[in-house]
């Protein structure tokens, strides 16, 4: 289908930059064939005219649990570890797979409403989510979320199922695969090992928790005598391309070998803060070049899937933290949302910028709203006045898949009432007002 946004401002890359300028956009298939000149033999089945729009990539939520969206509000105001063990744990020991699946179709339409495209999920049923992604037409990178001691079965077991669901997706191509350790505090040193063995052996990328709060510190250096990072490096799962979700408290010789092994860290600002887990130094990793990427992390501890509250609060508290207004700057920010989460996934050449033969993965944002008026600096606003109900399209693999605010994949009332009905089974509709 060939789809022209016309003379529609967007954000371009211009080196290490952005810039925003008017101009039109070609997308035959599910790529964008030119910016600017109309290429020849073009054939137009739709244009979307560009008055008072604002076109950019696609947001890229470099990690999150999707199946999560449906315990929103029900553990608020706990420690880390009673929060995990003491209230998340048993609800997901009552879950069943159409309980991921709606969970999964719940977080993405919450994410297309915001303007992501792409996700990095983590995942117990990573069957029912995949199959929510085929049909809802979203972009996901996805990972079995693996726990083993040693070679145990039931590790075994897990990798197995990580492999049965990546050769079933073969045939989606907006859908690919990472292995999944889940954290160190549920993966010991030998299950590691086996896990990073597993990762060379078939070419894949990965993707873990590390670092993510005081008392996991606390635990591994007791049990290992070193950090979660320093033990993830010692039994090798950095070395494939990885990608470590919050990276909290981390020492100077922590972010040492993320940078030395082009570790991709995630930070999860409001996740960290709701936990009480602490501010990242993400200023001291951009500093020393580690590739840095955005996510919200599960809707049970955010509690939003909104990429542009994380973008806000990601530009704004190390402002504060570090006592000065230049540090992480609206436009730094803007490409840790977008080419910074491409890069981490392997996707760099494929999505995360608006560029001819990339990808069309973009969101359209309406202009002629309070929060992006006056248009003064549109970069800026992205980041510091925009909140994601702006976005009115969504584009992805050159499909709109939102149009006017609408989902057109799938049917959103079906999917509140099954939520509803999931909710009030498991006993979660204690409704406070």
């Amino acid at each position: 289908m060939g789809i022209v946004l016309k003379d529609i401002l967007a954000v371009l890359p211009a080196g290490d930059k952005d810039e925003v300028k008017e101009t039109t956009i070609y997308i035959e298939g599910n790529r964008i064939e030119a910016i600017g000149e109309k290429p020849q033999g073009f054939h137009e089945e739709k244009v979307i005219d560009g008055k008072d729009r604002l076109v950019i990539p696609g947001l890229i939520n470099c990690h999150t649990h999707s199946y999560m969206a449906f315990m929103r509000n029900v553990a608020d105001d706990l420690s880390f570890m009673d929060w995990l063990f003491g209230t998340i744990d048993p609800i997901e020991q009552q879950m069943t797979d159409e309980d991921t699946y709606w969970g999964a179709c719940l977080a993405i339409i919450e994410m297309m409403k915001s303007g992501t495209t792409c996700f990095n999920d983590m995942q117990m049923n990573i069957h029912q989510t995949t199959r929510a992604v085929k049909e809802s037409g979203m972009r996901a990178v996805i990972c079995r979320g693996l726990v083993g001691s040693g070679n145990d079965e039931a590790g075994q077991m897990r990798l197995r199922q990580a492999y049965e669901e990546r050769d079933r997706a073969k045939d989606c191509g907006r859908l690919s695969f990472m292995l999944g350790p889940h954290a160190p505090y549920t993966c010991d040193d030998g299950f590691m090992r086996i896990v990073s063995e597993e990762a060379k052996k078939n070419n894949m990328r990965i993707h873990v928790h590390l670092s993510e709060s005081v008392s996991e510190i606390q635990q591994i250096q007791e049990k290992y005598g070193c950090t979660p990072i320093k033990m993830a490096d010692k039994n090798g799962l950095f070395d494939v391309p990885a990608i470590a979700a919050h990276c909290v408290q981390v020492t100077d010789s922590d972010i040492d070998i993320l940078k030395e092994k082009k570790v991709s860290v995630v930070t999860n600002p409001a996740s960290n803060m709701k936990l009480g887990n602490g501010f990242a130094p993400i200023p001291e990793m951009l500093e020393m070049g580690v590739n840095v990427c955005l996510g919200t992390d599960g809707a049970a501890s955010n509690n939003s899937l909104n990429m542009f509250h994380e973008l806000s609060l990601l530009t704004l508290v190390h402002k504060g933290t570090h006592k000065t207004p230049q540090c992480i700057s609206a436009r730094e920010g803007f490409r840790i949302a977008t080419i910074n989460g491409a890069k981490a996934l392997g996707l760099e050449q494929e999505i995360g910028s608006i560029e001819e033969g990339k990808k069309a993965d973009l969101a359209i944002l309406n202009l002629n709203t309070p929060s992006l008026t006056p248009r003064n600096n549109l970069i800026a606003g992205l980041s510091y006045s925009a909140n994601g109900s702006e976005v009115e399209t969504v584009i992805i693999d050159g499909k709109i898949v939102m149009e006017d605010r609408k989902i057109l994949t799938m049917d959103e009332e079906v999917v509140y009432k099954k939520i509803s009905e999931i909710i009030t089974r498991m006993g979660l509709d204690k409704k406070e007002y």
